[in-house]
């Protein structure tokens, strides 16, 4: 189960009027083009050791991950620069209480991040403070207390609150990443949902493999998940429980159905539905399972995705002649096109700002991952390869996750599916780490709200 962090506000810098701000400015709009150099200084502590199931653990090892764990965030993020720790002039303990700022200004850090570790009543207290080296002032102070098994949590929520006191956007580094996990030849995967934190680690499998598991994607609003699997060779859609592990059946369809997810309430699923060989889009109330069907066209309508008010659905559909992107309010009304590029558009997915819609393109043989203005204008292709779709965002809108495929032979050999990531400017492509060969990611909401 998800373990409860404690957090005591310290202190937090208040001194500037509302319009003035910290000498420091993380440009959000480029990438990264110009990353903000920081200094993330080991988190000091005592000797004292604590007890991690069988293990036992140095506070100041604990510490230095925690260190470790927001200096990764921080740099594949994109926007900041993390300097060599070899380069730091003054020791962790004494950087905490008072920096020595033209030692860090020395080896050209603008931000520095200190803090400390240690133990009170079995419990894990974890201290930080932003440091803003150009002004010579203390940005952040906070301290959160939580059991020891918890401590790399608390290395992604230090993360958030520093990410968004420097760029002004929420963070999205406690969250996780549910997928489907991959293994064997193309011509017979063995697929498996899989979980993990968004930086790769704490990776649990939530089936067996035994059937065909496809499109998890998590509700905004709790730590539930539904997707599609294959029973007994026909599709149902499942809720499961990330918590609990209580899975159960949405409802038995006599037609096909394809890639549920949860309105932005998390009351609804919204679902294609293909029955004498038409689909169209439908909405189920998980309370009282009510089916609604939304739209009523003769073409194939497929991939629904409502906007983060509720009030608007993107979908596609072959309607124009040929697969397309589509938005409409979300009773069936006011259906409009909105992609007009050439190729084909699919799987559209709202940003949870509202303002963008990703998509994936085919053109030429070429996928390519991209972003469109919701009225289908300014549309930007971030990403072009042989084979990639399925994009999810970030709970802040800034980075897209998708999965992309290599190409095999006939019989599958040499073939693997990863997860990427991308920033929305088009910069910043990273591999993301799975255990296994990986697709159809989601990401969640924040952890910690």
């Amino acid at each position: 189960m998800m373990k409860k962090i404690r957090l005591i506000i310290l202190t937090i810098f208040l001194f500037f009027p509302n319009n003035v701000y910290s000498l420091i400015e993380v440009d959000i709009t480029r990438g990264n083009l110009n990353p903000l150099p920081i200094a993330v200084s080991p988190l000091f502590s005592d000797e004292k050791t604590i007890e991690n199931g069988k293990k036992e653990l140095k506070l100041d090892d604990i510490g230095s991950e925690i260190s470790n764990i927001i200096e990764n965030n921080l740099l594949r993020s994109g926007l900041f620069n993390p300097l060599d720790k070899k380069a730091f002039l003054q020791k962790s303990d004494i950087a905490h209480l008072k920096p020595r700022f033209e030692d860090w200004a020395l080896i050209k850090a603008q931000a520095l991040i200190t803090g400390k570790v240690s133990l009170e009543n079995e419990k894990l207290k974890i201290e930080f403070r932003l440091w803003d080296v150009l002004a010579g002032r203390e940005m952040i102070a906070l301290a959160f207390t939580t059991v020891p098994s918890n401590w790399r949590r608390v290395g992604h929520i230090i993360t958030d609150k520093v990410y968004e006191r420097l760029t002004g956007e929420t963070g999205y580094f406690d969250t996780r990443i549910i997928y489907v996990s991959e293994e064997g030849p193309k011509i017979k995967r063995i697929k498996k949902l899989a979980i993990m934190d968004q930086d790769g680690f704490n990776t649990k499998y939530l089936t067996l493999g035994n059937e065909l598991v496809l499109t998890p994607r998590f509700s905004p609003t709790n730590q539930m998940v539904t997707y599609l699997s294959y029973f007994k060779n026909l599709p149902r859609v499942y809720l499961l429980d990330i918590e609990t592990g209580l899975q159960e059946v949405v409802g038995d369809f006599p037609g096909m159905t394809f890639a549920p997810r949860f309105s932005p309430d998390g009351k609804k699923i919204i679902m294609s539905f293909a029955k004498d060989g038409n689909s169209e889009i439908y909405t189920m109330d998980l309370e009282n399972r009510i089916v609604e069907k939304i739209t009523n066209h003769p073409s194939i309508d497929t991939s629904p995705s409502f906007s983060p008010n509720g009030k608007y659905i993107a979908f596609n559909s072959d309607r124009s002649g040929y697969q397309q992107i589509y938005t409409m309010k979300s009773n069936g009304k006011s259906v409009k096109r909105i992609s007009f590029g050439k190729g084909l558009y699919g799987t559209p997915v709202w940003s949870p700002r509202g303002d963008l819609i990703a998509f994936t393109k085919l053109h030429k043989g070429k996928f390519y991952i991209g972003v469109m203005r919701t009225d289908g204008t300014g549309e930007r292709l971030l990403t072009e390869n042989y084979y990639q779709e399925a994009p999810s965002w970030s709970p802040n809108g800034r980075v897209l996750i998708f999965y992309r495929e290599t190409k095999s032979d006939s019989e599958g050999r040499g073939f693997s599916a990863k997860l990427w990531s991308i920033d929305l400017t088009g910069y910043n492509e990273r591999l993301v780490k799975t255990e296994t060969d990986a697709s159809d990611p989601s990401w969640s909401s924040l952890l910690s709200n």
